[in-house]
């Protein structure tokens, strides 16, 4: 059969892409070798970030580098063979990372966050997912006065881009979670205007499955080579060989191995992260998702118990799990909560695509028509797929575009 667009790519960046073209009247297919929301939407910390207006330098400052130098933190770690395959791209991303060109990528991200929480909310009223949201923010613990200054004073000039918060004194943050141990800290920032999500794999199946209502398909295969074929494309699975007019990329940290066979080849690199959960008790029942600042971790409530998610591991797609660095958050989480019993055997580990300018690549690939790009959001995909569905299905239609998509464009990175 053939569709007008096929989408590569069933996270919740390829979902919401597919969901928009199809609402608009597209006959669109969703492609994946696995089904919605079971890869790195499964697995984040659950939160729509509208605050999440800054981005994540690379270290510059020397006491910061020989901080991560030991390679035993809770917030960051790397592998040395990553370190070697991906050179290129680090040196890459510590160069973007300048203070002045920070200030600049940052201005271009904002335009992005600004509408994130209203694109979802777009995409959940239609797909009935209101129960999987809770809109009352989360909870930023700091156990440093220095750096909580510092947030305080960050979180008063965010104001100007729209972001709402509170600044909790330890009596306020004991009040609002007594559940749990803040020794060692001293505030807390509120995010008023941020959501959580109590299942994220539940949303993106709730988008997918209001896309299949709308007569949108969904195929698990295995893509095996991606061909121009005329005016249109040819996409050979391991199952069977589509045909679509338009195709989007959108496969996440897998989407350079899909594109280089066509010449391209951009400094697309993976960031791990793991997650287990541990069942809820009267004892441990927290109300917030709570991101410890210092130590770099997040533990939500879920769906499936208390979710404990790591910072970043630096490593290969394809390399085995390492689950030192949960084993070390473990430590600190367990000192804030009783966190007694493991829901699953073994945890969670998923890739987010990162790119070195921090900013994700969105828009019409250079080399080909009908040809687009969506992927490497880093830490965001989940926050900002339904804005890069809306912004895609309306270059697709040739419509008047939301916001100035030239800082995303692939072309960047060949200047």
């Amino acid at each position: 059969m053939r569709y007008e667009v096929i989408v590569i790519g069933a996270g919740m960046v390829g979902t919401s892409i597919a969901w928009h073209l199809q609402k608009n009247n597209s006959q669109v297919l969703l492609l994946d070798k696995k089904l919605p929301g079971s890869e790195t939407s499964y697995g984040n910390a659950g939160l729509i970030q509208r605050e999440a207006i800054h981005t994540h330098p690379f270290p510059r400052q020397l006491t910061e580098m020989i901080r991560v130098l030991p390679n035993q933190g809770t917030d960051i770690r790397y592998r040395i063979p990553a370190l070697l395959r991906y050179h290129q791209a680090l040196l890459q991303y510590w160069k973007y990372s300048a203070p002045a060109t920070v200030k600049k990528i940052e201005a271009e991200w904002q335009t992005l966050i600004a509408h994130c929480t209203s694109e979802h909310q777009t995409m959940i009223s239609a797909s009935g997912a209101d129960e999987l949201i809770t809109r009352d923010g989360w909870l930023q613990l700091h156990r440093s006065e220095d750096t909580f200054k510092e947030a305080i004073e960050s979180a008063i000039a965010a104001r100007e881009q729209g972001v709402e918060h509170n600044v909790l004194s330890l009596a306020e943050l004991k009040a609002m979670e007594p559940s749990a141990n803040f020794d060692g800290f001293v505030g807390a920032i509120h995010w008023l205007n941020s959501w959580q999500v109590s299942n994220p794999s539940a949303l993106v199946k709730a988008y997918a499955k209001n896309f299949e209502e709308m007569q949108g398909t969904i195929k698990e295969s295995d893509v095996k080579e991606i061909v121009k074929e005329g005016e249109g494309w040819k996409i050979i699975t391991d199952k069977e060989t589509y045909y679509s007019d338009k195709l989007v990329i959108a496969a996440g940290p897998w989407s350079n191995d899909l594109i280089k066979p066509l010449g391209y080849n951009l400094p697309l690199f993976p960031m791990r992260g793991y997650h287990q959960h541990f069942k809820v008790t009267d004892k441990n029942t927290i109300h917030h998702s709570m991101f410890d600042m210092d130590k770099g971790f997040v533990m939500g409530p879920m769906q499936q118990g208390i979710r404990i998610t790591t910072g970043a591991e630096m490593t290969t797609m394809n390399a085995p799990k390492n689950f030192g660095q949960l084993q070390t958050v473990l430590k600190f989480a367990r000192k804030i909560l009783p966190l007694d019993d493991a829901v699953e055997s073994e945890a969670w580990a998923g890739s987010r695509p990162c790119m070195p300018d921090m900013k994700p690549v969105i828009g019409p690939a250079p080399k080909h028509d009908k040809l687009w790009f969506a992927f490497g959001h880093s830490h965001q995909g989940f926050t900002l797929g339904p804005m890069t569905g809306r912004i895609v299905e309306e270059m697709i239609h040739d419509k008047p575009l939301l916001v100035d998509i030239t800082p995303f464009s692939a072309q960047r990175f060949s200047r």
